[in-house]
């Protein structure tokens, strides 16, 4: 096909000049959302979820013209070339198939040679295996007991995922299993779960790909003294996420097990994979993991053979587009309406921001404006009394905001001011849509409210895992879907690995003076060389 670059395409042209047209008057979202068919013009239903962007600062003409983008840059093909395997992450080299890690079709995935399903079949497997066996008590703690905390030691990808998951499947969490979470090397962390937990029965999961993660390493040591203090045997409470062959994949020796994972999942794609699958199938027990997997399966499936026109994913991918690099909002929030979902902005600011904050093209050629979105989030009603004076009056930013039909807890609410909790809450959520796109006029000025503030919402049955599944692979093959919009890559991230290599350096002159007091950091940046001096002084400069 023909060279694809974003920012020089036509429709990019075409879609800045559309732009200005919706800034008169008669586009004002109080004036659109007047006509009786906005809201079925402008939602959609599919995978699972509904969608509805009549907020949106769209029209019909507007979206014509992002399905034309969404055309030209072949987006729904190249999808599909990575769900089957093809290296799309191509400044690495490799295949991008997270969706494979939960795909019940018999149909193989060649990557290299090999069956990358038939690899990640085998690896849930032994995930069942070992999760049955201690819920049944086969596998114990040393001292004969049954483990009763599981501790995920991991940073980044590595839990950020699984977390989101597990707040938001609590309720389901009835295996007398407590998870938590230690990620980075903070000793606050490992202080707070130490003097809370009982090590006797307490079973680590260590997650790192290349089991070299210093934050992940340095944890485990700390962790394998502790218990060696204690006089527990560290690889009878260890098990390892890993990739195959890694120093963290040495046998029985160094833990209870190891479980494999491979290059061609990112970290933040994780979840469905052995990094999701050991500490979820824990806590939750493996026939709930695995209907979280058939819901993002789902969702998956929707992605791939939905017409861009019903296509969720898509087309909220395309309103990040809109709102990103034509209306020139560099910020967006989620706002789910249920405190389960508590973890998803986090766990999408690392989804979306480290895939998408980008400032070349898959070509390596500099992009005219750097991609991606800042994104942020809370969850409501707790937002309203946060951050919403500045969504309303100050710098706007677009919105994702999330609804629950039926809660996890069914319990009788009682009627305060004649409504129930579950109504209460859902009357907050419209209200907030609606007064951010009409707005208000007053005589007073410090009373006035512009409006025309987009929002989007989505709506989800219930919150069981397999509709947790399907809000997980929607924000996956959103974020995708943006990135290939913008033409980038969404599945390298060497802006993380800057950090790590200049941390690096600094640890090493740390080293220095903690072997030879004498040590002056001469060879450190001015800057630097008085921080690692109060450091070490644990003083304030005078």
């Amino acid at each position: 096909m023909p060279d694809y670059r974003f920012f020089n395409h036509p429709c990019y042209r075409q879609l800045a000049d559309h732009a200005q047209t919706l800034q008169a008057a008669d586009q004002h979202l109080k004036h659109l959302l007047t006509d009786e068919k906005r809201f079925a013009a402008f939602s959609v239903n599919g995978g699972g979820l509904f969608f509805d962007f009549s907020r949106q600062r769209v029209n019909k003409s507007t979206m014509d013209l992002l399905f034309s983008l969404a055309d030209v840059a072949d987006v729904v093909a190249k999808f599909t070339q990575m769900a089957e395997g093809k290296k799309v992450n191509v400044t690495e080299n490799r295949a991008a198939l997270h969706m494979a890690a939960r795909s019940f079709s018999s149909q193989p995935i060649d990557v290299d040679g090999r069956d990358a399903k038939a690899d990640l079949r085998q690896v849930l497997k032994k995930i069942r295996s070992f999760s049955n066996q201690v819920h049944e008590g086969t596998i114990k703690a040393i001292n004969g007991m049954p483990f009763r905390h599981v501790i995920v030691v991991g940073i980044g990808g590595s839990y950020l995922g699984t977390e989101f998951v597990a707040n938001a499947l609590e309720a389901y969490a009835d295996k007398d299993i407590t998870l938590d979470f230690l990620a980075n090397v903070d000793i606050h962390n490992f202080g707070r779960l130490w003097s809370r937990v009982d090590p006797q029965r307490t079973l680590w999961i260590v997650i790192s790909k290349s089991y070299t993660t210093a934050e992940t390493m340095a944890n485990e040591d700390l962790i394998r003294r502790y218990l060696a203090a204690k006089g527990i045997d560290a690889s009878k409470h260890i098990v390892t996420v890993t990739s195959k062959g890694s120093p963290g994949d040495q046998g029985q020796d160094q833990a209870l097990a190891a479980f494999h994972m491979y290059d061609f999942i990112g970290g933040r794609y994780s979840v469905s994979s052995a990094v999701g699958g050991v500490p979820l199938s824990l806590y939750l027990g493996y026939n709930r993991f695995e209907g979280f997997l058939k819901g993002a399966e789902e969702m998956d499936m929707h992605a791939l053979s939905a017409k861009p026109e019903k296509n969720l994913p898509l087309i909220a991918a395309l309103l990040t587009i809109w709102n990103t690099s034509f209306l020139g909002y560099p910020q967006s929030a989620i706002i789910p309406y249920a405190s389960p979902l508590c973890k998803l902005a986090t766990h999408v600011q690392q989804l979306n921001m480290e895939s998408n904050g980008k400032s070349v093209d898959t070509d390596g050629r500099w992009l005219e404006q750097p991609a991606g979105v800042v994104i942020f989030g809370e969850p409501g009603t707790n937002a309203q009394h946060s951050f919403f004076q500045l969504a309303h009056q100050g710098r706007a930013f677009p919105i994702e905001f999330i609804g629950v039909l039926n809660p996890q807890y069914q319990m009788e609410e009682g009627a305060f001011k004649g409504v129930g909790h579950q109504q209460e809450l859902w009357a907050n959520l419209l209200a907030q849509a609606t007064a951010l796109a009409v707005g208000r006029d007053s005589d007073n000025p410090a009373k006035s409210f512009s409006g025309n503030r987009p929002s989007s919402i989505l709506v989800l049955e219930n919150l069981e895992p397999e509709s947790v599944g399907r809000l997980l692979s929607f924000y996956e093959a959103k974020t995708i879907f943006e990135a290939f919009l913008w033409g980038i890559n969404p599945f390298d991230q060497f802006g993380v690995e800057l950090g790590k290599i200049t941390a690096g350096t600094l640890r090493d002159q740390i080293a220095m003076r903690n072997q030879s007091p004498q040590h002056d950091f001469a060879a450190v940046d001015p800057i630097n060389r008085h921080y690692l001096k109060m450091l070490f002084s644990g003083r304030l400069p005078d």
